[in-house]
């Protein structure tokens, strides 16, 4: 059994959290149309919805904020997020957005053309949408090791290098745009993907004239998972895994609410394609604002800044990653299955295994998300059927190929005696789990629709 990692850091404040009843909770689902996203987090004890831009920043980074430079053009931020970028990654140019969907937003209609394909090892919500609201088909290839929950497998986010070079064959290079490398594959499960792999990919996509661009959100994890389990890495400083990992890419999206620790902000980076940068700047203005500022605060830069190196400490990843795989461990010696190993940021509860008798398209991860807040007051969020959506072309329901709930763990801000609660929480659910029903959605948007859908528990 894991034993629960002791925090590398003093607590110097508090926030109170309200304690609900079971009577209370069912109304506040049921005006909330079973959406978690549309409940009020002050009505949510233990909030996993996410850990975006959700975790406590450090002394020092409220110290960068207070002493912020919110100059319009050329702020002191700008010029200490720069010099991180270039510290950590060996990036010649980056350019600030407000969070990583500014990033994709600006990127992405530089890259994608109508029609085109852009392959990854698995899309995120966010980023699938940019490239389809940018004219292109987002293609999953993750490998097959991540549809088994059930195996332990080091890298399980990894790219399918062989359906690469079919899907490549099949529909002819000139027809795909860009490779998309998740780090760490985040929709299977949080999982790490091995250096080996992201260069492999890369080696396959530079051989057919395709721009290889890592989503960025999670690097930090994804290299203590590399020091911990890829071999003759063992030895390296995570700041040099990133260094290697990043080498093989030519550009990279973040959404820095997650490893750098901040509430808001992202960044695009440009190994060393100046005419890529010229246009990424060009896009920003209209999208995000001036090019040294891109929707943030000088504040927020500074506090960034900070974040980007305080999430590469291997102190605080020993405990950040311990806090996760102390609540799998519980899980696991609970039988509640869940996609094994844990991830890196969540543990991903495996609704298809625990609610076998709902079908994909009644949304079994939406149903035990809603079911986590009746029993306990804990709000996640499915990452399966309901949050893929629907096919562009026909309309129909998508299946997703695991239906995941996802307790997602926000940085230094739970502790032990939280993560227990959650562990009794779903000792109660799998008692009844035979009993509960699926969902239908009573309204959807076009786009994202996870977000804001109505929807309605089936009788």
């Amino acid at each position: 059994m894991k034993k629960y990692v002791a925090e590398p850091f003093k607590i110097k404040m508090v926030e109170t959290i309200k304690m609900t009843t079971r009577e209370e909770r069912e109304e506040l689902l049921k005006k909330a149309n079973y959406n978690v996203f549309a409940l009020n987090s002050g009505d949510v004890y233990i909030d996993m919805l996410t850990d975006s831009g959700t975790g406590a920043m450090s002394d020092k980074q409220w110290a960068g904020m207070m002493t912020g430079d919110e100059a319009y053009a050329g702020a002191r931020g700008f010029f200490e997020l720069e010099d991180a970028v270039h510290e950590i990654f060996d990036y010649k140019f980056v350019q600030p957005v407000h969070q990583g969907r500014g990033a994709e937003k600006v990127l992405f209609p530089l890259i994608v053309k109508k029609g085109h394909y852009v392959i990854s090892n698995m899309f995120f919500d966010t980023t699938r949408a940019h490239v389809e609201l940018a004219g292109g088909k987002a293609m999953d290839l993750v490998c097959p090791e991540a549809l088994d929950t059930k195996t332990y497998a080091d890298f399980k986010g990894n790219m399918d290098l062989e359906k690469m070079k079919e899907f490549i064959e099949e529909v002819g290079k000139e027809n795909i745009d860009a490779v998309v490398m998740t780090l760490t594959n985040n929709s299977a499960g949080g999982q790490p993907v091995s250096v080996a792999n992201v260069k492999a990919a890369s080696e396959i996509a530079k051989a057919n004239g395709l721009k290889v661009i890592i989503d960025a959100a999670r690097y930090a994890e994804n290299s203590y998972f590399v020091k911990q389990r890829e071999k003759g890495y063992e030895n390296k400083s995570i700041s040099e895994i990133v260094k290697e990992t990043f080498s093989y890419a030519d550009a990279f999206t973040m959404s820095a609410k997650k490893d750098a620790i901040v509430n808001m902000g992202g960044a695009i980076g440009v190994k060393d394609d100046e005419e890529l940068f010229k246009a990424v700047k060009g896009m920003t203005i209209p999208y995000e604002g001036f090019v040294t500022y891109g929707g943030l605060a000088g504040r927020d830069l500074s506090a960034l800044a900070i974040g980007l190196k305080e999430g590469i400490n291997e102190d605080y990843l020993y405990y950040r990653i311990g806090q996760i795989e102390y609540l799998g461990d519980k899980l696991k010696e609970a039988g509640i299955p869940f996609q094994y190993p844990v991830g890196g940021h969540a543990v991903f509860l495996d609704a298809k295994a625990l609610l076998p008798h709902i079908p994909y398209y009644e949304f079994p991860g939406q149903a035990l998300a809603c079911e986590m807040y009746l029993e306990a007051g804990v709000r996640c969020c499915d990452i399966g059927s309901y949050l893929l959506g629907v096919d562009p072309e026909t309309g129909e329901q998508l299946e997703s190929k695991m239906e995941f709930t996802r307790l997602a763990v926000p940085r230094r801000v739970y502790t032990q005696a939280h993560f227990d609660v959650i562990v009794e929480a779903l000792k109660e659910i799998k008692k009844r789990a035979s009993e509960m029903k699926g969902y239908r959605i009573t309204w959807e948007p076009k786009v994202l629709r996870h977000f804001t859908a109505k929807l309605e528990p089936l009788k």
